[in-house]
């Protein structure tokens, strides 16, 4: 695979964020985590990796976020838009964009250039790929964590914030998603559009997510693989305070 264009999502929710506030700043990308603001963590780690060429951070603010990252070539800050469908949709329809495009949050905390390059490597050859940490691997290692499972069919995953757009051919996926995120009333005329009988399959719990996203990939036209990651810590972000206390642990080795 050639080297990525990576997208750090750094934007804030609409009407003010209490999470933000507990710790003393209105955006969530600004939240301190374990001494430094939370976006300099992720992008640190793409800064790192030899298979990243550009880091694009996205935010309604820019100018804010900008000024607590390194001054460096392969970095820049732009302006985001409301959502963040409408964000990657407006970010991937550049006509000069060098893809495949790596996408990620500012709330990565725990990204490091080993959990890219194991990314990057199982998603080569795909349209879209997405990240996930099974419970299984999670438990393994933290028998006490509160994460959102998606059960299918031989396992239970949590997403990993880890995702992979291949090239243009996944534009008109993301046009539907951004139809959709901006009407939820329009969310059934979705799921049959992608096939409904994927979906009841995978709420059957009678297809695996392999399976899944391969159905909705024949209805795209597209390559959809789900990336397995071996490290649980890639499916843990800064997203409520337990998870701010946990991610500290971890980065002071405490946990």
């Amino acid at each position: 695979m050639n080297k990525v264009t990576a997208v750090v999502l750094a934007g804030s929710r609409p009407g003010g964020d209490p999470f933000a506030e507990a710790y003393g700043t209105d955006l969530k990308a600004l939240i301190p985590v374990a001494g430094l603001p939370m976006v300099q963590r992720p992008v640190a780690a793409l800064l790192s990796s030899d298979r990243v060429e550009s880091i694009h951070v996205l935010a309604q603010q820019p100018e804010r976020i900008r000024e607590v990252l390194p001054s460096d070539p392969q970095v820049s800050v732009e302006q985001s838009g409301d959502t963040i469908a409408s964000t990657v949709e407006a970010f991937c329809f550049d006509p000069n964009m060098r893809w495949p495009v790596f996408v990620t949050t500012s709330d990565h905390a725990l990204l490091t250039p080993a959990m890219i390059g194991e990314f990057l490597s199982k998603a080569e050859g795909a349209d879209v790929a997405i990240g996930v940490v099974s419970r299984n691997v999670m438990l393994k290692r933290f028998p006490q964590a509160q994460r959102t499972w998606l059960k299918f069919r031989g396992g239970a995953y949590s997403g990993a914030n880890l995702f992979l757009l291949g090239g243009p051919e996944v534009r008109t996926a993301l046009e539907l998603w951004r139809s959709n995120e901006q009407d939820r009333k329009k969310s059934w005329r979705l799921l049959f559009s992608l096939g409904i009988t994927g979906f009841l399959g995978a709420a059957l719990r009678m297809r695996t997510l392999q399976q899944t996203l391969d159905a909705v990939g024949r209805k795209l036209g597209l390559k959809i693989r789900a990336i397995e990651m071996s490290d649980p810590l890639a499916a843990i972000d800064v997203d409520k305070p337990a998870d701010h206390e946990l991610v500290t642990a971890i980065l002071k080795g405490r946990a």
